[in-house]
């Protein structure tokens, strides 16, 4: 079987970002201006007032301080509550595809490749900005890359659904250098005006260049040991904004048409079948838990992370096993593994090994084993 290896990784980070102090004093004047306006009817017990949040509050649940995002200003504007991202013409770079190039630029300088050496492109993330042409053949054209391209979607676990993909297919030999990007504009399906969910995604395009470890030239290889996916229909983390929303007009701009969860649901049913996958994994790779350097997991909320971490090792796991990056960037979808990866694994010696998982709606779960070259 043909060996191979992740060769590099790259971030693009959109210039701004919101903490959690501008978030909750935009979203408490939309409380405040929202309760004043329907006052009698409050008074009345006809409606329930909203309730306003709190940095601390935001913290305690998520683990998150604050979040970088492709505009700020709409966001916090409470007369939009959303990100202002002006439509360009087709013939412009689309948003998506100018993140992915950012991110791709690094992953191939860090694997030491050039645009011409890339002959297949998986754009993997949770919503594409447009149905067709597909976000990867644009980005391919972009990069300059040959090849064939394609978009897929597995919510939060696309990136490691995508980097499956790419293994299969340097293995097949249906392609010699694969690159996965994840360009997550999270913010555009994110109801600001929600005080559950407000405050739990940000922006960000993270890439991956996967090829033969005999070609590999990289000296930031990590050695791909194992795939593993999962899938198990759930309705806790739903999104119905699609093309056929117009065929019924009753539904257009409802709430269920951005994202909506029954968090303590997915918090309950997930963590445990994450923490059995990745045990699974490591134990029919002949992976000892005992040896496992790092978890780079989903970055979506403090509390799963550290209970995913205590169930796989047995113990609490120390920062450095399991590191956090939400703090900063939020819940980012797919891309959230991938940066944790891409931030903390300069460190590791070779022969370490560690786990890149993802896991989200559907329910779906991706998770890869690898060890440093």
């Amino acid at each position: 079987m043909t060996d191979v290896v992740i060769s590099g990784t790259g971030l693009y980070t959109p210039p701004e970002a919101i903490s959690n102090e501008e978030l909750v004093e935009s979203f408490n004047a939309y409380v405040n201006r929202f309760n004043e306006a329907h006052r009698l009817e409050i008074e009345a017990g006809e409606l329930e007032p909203m309730a306003e949040s709190s940095a601390p509050f935001i913290e305690k649940a998520s683990g998150i301080r604050s979040r970088f995002v492709m505009n700020k200003s709409g966001i916090l504007d409470i007369d939009r509550m959303c990100p202002q991202l002006p439509e360009r013409s087709n013939d412009e770079n689309s948003v998506q595809c100018d993140m992915a190039i950012g991110a791709a630029r690094e992953a191939l300088e860090r694997a030491g490749r050039s645009a011409a050496d890339v002959d297949a492109i998986i754009c993997a993330a949770s919503n594409m900005q447009r149905a067709y042409p597909a976000m990867a053949v644009e980005i391919q054209q972009a990069l300059g890359a040959g090849g064939y391209a394609y978009d897929m979607n597995v919510a939060c676990s696309s990136a490691t659904f995508g980097l499956q993909a790419a293994v299969d297919a340097v293995r097949s030999g249906s392609a010699g250098v694969v690159l996965m990007v994840n360009p997550e504009i999270c913010s555009g399906h994110l109801n600001f005006a929600d005080r559950d969910s407000h405050f739990i995604f940000g922006d960000v395009c993270t890439a991956v260049v996967i090829e033969r470890k005999d070609a590999a030239v990289s000296s930031h290889q990590f050695e791909v040991m194992g795939t593993k996916l999962q899938t198990r229909f759930s309705n806790n983390i739903r999104n119905n904004f699609g093309f056929l929303n117009r065929a019924d007009e009753r539904g257009v701009g409802a709430l269920d048409k951005l994202f909506i969860q029954n968090g303590r649901k997915v918090f309950k049913e997930v963590c445990p079948m994450v923490a059995e996958q990745i045990s699974a994994h490591i134990d029919e790779l002949g992976v000892p838990v005992e040896e496992l350097k790092r978890l780079w997991l989903h970055q979506a909320n403090i509390n799963m992370n550290n209970l995913v971490a205590r169930k796989v090792l047995g113990r609490d796991p120390e920062p450095a096993e399991a590191p956090i990056i939400l703090d900063e960037y939020a819940n980012t979808s797919s891309a959230g593994s991938i940066i944790a990866f891409h931030k903390h694994q300069d460190d590791l010696k070779s022969g370490d090994r560690g786990v890149i998982c993802s896991f989200g709606a559907g329910y779906s779960i991706g998770s890869a084993v690898v060890r440093k070259v």
